[in-house]
């Protein structure tokens, strides 16, 4: 790739950019002074503005039909996580059926870069990233979310069931 450079006294001429990136900042200042209708700002805490519903925001856990976790320690989030701010903690559980469970489910939201990867690694679709975008907090602590956050907080109304059973993912083979 070749570059061109420019020779002699027009090199120099540096003022000529500077002024007319300033003429280009007045242009957009003067418009949106005199045509707020048209403007693209919005009014933050009195208007708030509509995502989609693909937009991913704050991690939920999702339960099953009788309330308990559906995530099985696998840690196949924690290990897809490229932020690594991801921490699982498994036990065995009661029931001969279900092999693992999480005792300990953590994620530091402060660390995470809400890629998505650990929605898409999870292979029970017990992580999902929710429709939440505000996150307010007085402290670096305020934003470790564990379990009860992440699962059962209030905004959630119980928690977020999954549409398909372990029965029916047996049967359909998944």
């Amino acid at each position: 790739m070749s570059v061109v450079q420019r020779t002699g006294e027009v090199r120099k001429w540096y003022m000529l950019g500077i002024l007319g990136g300033l003429v280009i900042t007045g242009q957009h200042l003067l418009k949106n002074l005199f045509q707020r209708k048209k403007m693209m700002t919005i009014n933050y805490p009195e208007e708030k503005y509509e995502y989609s519903p693909r937009f991913k925001g704050n991690h939920v856990l999702t339960v099953k039909k009788d309330g308990s976790l559906r995530c099985t320690a696998c840690m196949l989030c924690a290990t897809n996580c490229p932020a690594e701010c991801i921490t699982i903690v498994a036990a065995e559980h009661e029931d001969p059926s279900v092999e693992k469970y999480p005792i300990h489910y953590e994620i530091d939201i402060l660390r995470c870069v809400f890629c998505g990867f650990c929605e898409e690694a999870c292979p029970v679709d017990a992580v999902r990233m929710g429709p939440e975008w505000q996150t307010p907090g007085r402290s670096g602590a305020n934003f470790q979310y564990g379990i009860d956050y992440l699962a059962y907080r209030p905004q959630l109304k119980g928690g977020i069931q999954t549409f398909v059973d372990d029965e029916e993912r047996h049967k359909a083979g998944i």
